[in-house]
């Protein structure tokens, strides 16, 4: 099993992918830190202070007033309620919720990160672990080997697993050494507020507690690896399934925007809480921001998730044990 998984391995890294990968992720970063820079520079020219209980003051009044428009739709109200009532509980515990540093910066990139930019990544690794060698006809070689074919599936599972660790910590490392040459490295003990209730619109307090950054990052980091490993999942089950790899690309870019669509629109559509691409934003619940539809729980979503995991696995070995190779 370690040699088949050593030979994944390279397969993946001779592809350059996730060389390409971390690339893209250097560039996004570097983007990204400059938008909220200027987005910094922005908030205080506005309110004319450096001093963040006056920024989240204005941020609390511009709330309000966009709440009395008519021309706002109820959802994004709705949203913007919940805002409301977190940063005024923020404002009344004495906690920047934007206090400034990397660590601010991570926790910013992965709640931005977790529902398409990880998926699109780890898509683009697993897309073409079975599909491609199908394809090329290689896979003819491998299986004429003396391996199980369970076995030749775990090695690729296993190797994606791997790829999706490095793409996280890699991309914590990124992040982290970009944004700290603008924001500053310190930070990882600045207090976060978690155990925001949300219901509706309104905001429960009772329940919420402090947490130092570092603690809450790995949290959130922890979510995310769940996430990617899941899209990793359903993406190796359409690779099974379709012998084109720009096939399961498509089918599984087509999900996750979808996903990204639906998450906006179907708080009328209880039932689109049991899709797997509704249920990614786990790091929501951390935060406090409503979910996409009434009831739904941290536990219900990673419960999905799992659920979805479980049966991707499945078809994936029924097929690949099952399947002729022609």
């Amino acid at each position: 099993m370690i040699n088949l998984v050593y030979n994944e391995q390279l397969k993946l890294y001779r592809k350059r992918r996730l060389l390409i990968i971390l690339f893209l992720v250097a560039i996004i970063v570097g983007i990204f830190t400059y938008a909220q820079f200027r987005q910094h520079q922005e908030d205080e020219k506005k309110s004319g202070t450096t001093d963040w209980h006056v920024q989240v003051q204005q941020q609390i009044v511009d709330i309000e007033n966009r709440l009395s428009s008519n021309r706002i739709p109820d959802e994004y109200k709705k949203y913007m309620r919940v805002t409301l009532g977190q940063l005024q509980y923020y404002l009344d515990e004495d906690v920047n919720p934007n206090a400034p540093g990397a660590p601010t910066f991570l926790k910013s990139f992965v709640e931005n990160g977790i529902g398409l930019l990880f998926p699109l990544f780890v898509m683009v690794i697993a897309a073409d672990l079975i599909s491609s060698e199908s394809g090329s006809g290689t896979i003819k070689f491998l299986l004429t080997r003396p391996v199980k074919r369970w076995r030749i599936l775990t090695s690729k599972f296993i190797s994606m697993m791997l790829s999706v660790s490095i793409i996280l910590l890699a991309s914590a490392v990124i992040a982290y050494a970009i944004s700290g040459v603008v924001f500053g490295y310190s930070g990882w003990t600045a207090p976060i507020l978690t155990g925001f209730d949300v219901s509706g619109d309104a905001v429960g307090t009772a329940g919420v507690y402090s947490l130092p950054m570092w603690q809450y990052l790995l949290m959130e980091f922890g979510l995310a690896w769940l996430v990617a490993i899941v899209i990793g999942v359903l993406t190796l089950m359409c690779s099974v399934l379709v012998r084109s790899t720009a096939a399961v690309m498509g089918i599984m870019l087509s999900a996750l925007i979808t996903g990204s669509i639906l998450s906006n629109l179907v708080s009328s559509w209880p039932s689109a809480k049991y899709l797997f691409m509704v249920n990614l934003q786990l790091t929501n619940y951390l935060n406090g921001t409503s979910p996409p539809v009434d009831g739904m729980t941290l536990g219900f979503s990673v419960v999905t998730l799992l659920v979805w995991t479980l049966a991707g696995l499945i078809t994936s070995y029924w097929v690949f044990m099952k399947r002729d190779v022609y």
